[in-house]
């Protein structure tokens, strides 16, 4: 009877370890490593509407738009001091990135429009009044070069037709996701509105982070590059190559695990202001990240079809201080 009750033991340690063998065998991997600080400031985004699908809703205005109701709007020219001083939209008050906050108080709740040079910085300035509760802030599209052809130079110097081999020509060549783990968030709250105020604290510290296509060109394998566009664009233009694409990249289908918290991450999009909202985002989040400045304008712009950079034709009137 022990002899029995010995096999019988015996028997079963064998099936338990086959078993747990074959459930190893089949893994794909270790497992994810989730960050708890992390997971309570995604938590607190996706109940509070702020998930980057309601942060990319309605977030660019024409300066036409903006010139027809300028009422209705409080106009915030982040740009350098003498630059304002020179020529600025009648009732624009003048800040910086990092004093975005303090400028808003003052909007006296009138919608939010936010001028730089190039639409670009602007967009690092929306995102994080829209984490702050100014949900509708909005960005003034292609910045103040889009306001009047004597202010277009910095984006007329920038657009480009590169030509580079680090270009996948059409259909591309966009390189399969995998998992990675949070990123590691160095906050002193332990609560998502205080985790979220230190994020957004930490983004306006640092500034607008953009990169040029030329560093991305000469060696995209330095970079995490996330093309954010459609399957379809991809395919009539192509990417960069070693580009993931990521998109919608929403908190509620956890899109943020394809993305490596431990390179660089660089975004790009048409024009570089949906690719610096993005971007910005992402670097609340705790991701190291760059917009691709002028995005693919300054990459394929003479084939570009659509979401290309032209010089206004009707200059609006600027309001010049003393």
């Amino acid at each position: 009877m022990k002899n029995f009750r010995r096999f019988s033991i015996l028997f079963l340690a064998v099936l338990f370890l086959g078993i747990s063998a074959c459930k190893k065998s089949t893994d794909d991997g270790p497992e994810r490593k989730t960050d708890p600080e992390f997971q309570t400031l995604v938590s607190y985004l996706s109940a509070h509407q702020m998930d980057l699908s309601h942060i990319l809703s309605d977030w660019i205005i024409p300066a036409s738009a903006v010139n027809g109701d300028l009422g209705s709007f409080y106009v915030i020219d982040i740009r350098a001091g003498d630059d304002y001083n020179a020529g600025h939209i009648e009732g624009a008050v003048n800040s910086s990135l990092a004093g975005i906050l303090d400028a808003a108080k003052n909007a006296g709740g009138k919608t939010i429009v936010v001028a730089c040079y190039t639409g670009q910085t602007a967009a690092h300035a929306v995102v994080a009044l829209r984490l702050s509760g100014y949900s509708n802030a909005k960005v003034l599209k292609w910045g103040m070069a889009g306001w009047t052809s004597s202010l277009s130079t910095p984006w007329e110097s920038n657009v480009d037709t590169k030509n580079s081999p680090n270009w996948i020509a059409a259909p591309g060549g966009i390189v399969d996701n995998k998992e990675f783990d949070d990123p590691d968030l160095q906050v002193s709250a332990t609560d998502g509105k205080g985790i979220l105020a230190e994020r957004v604290n930490y983004l306006l510290t640092r500034g607008f982070k953009g990169i040029s296509s030329a560093d991305v060109l000469a060696s995209p394998g330095d970079y995490f590059i996330n093309n954010f566009w459609d399957a379809e664009n991809v395919k009539d233009y192509g990417n960069i190559a070693n580009a993931h694409r990521i998109k919608p990249l929403t908190l509620a289908n956890e899109d943020y695990k394809y993305i490596d918290p431990s390179q660089t991450v660089v975004t790009y999009c048409w024009t570089g202001q949906t690719s610096s909202m993005v971007t910005a985002y992402l670097a609340v989040l705790g991701y190291n990240t760059k917009s691709l400045k002028f995005g693919v304008n300054s990459i394929i712009y003479d084939d570009l079809k659509e979401h290309k950079w032209s010089t206004p034709t009707t200059d609006l009137p600027l309001v010049t201080e003393n």
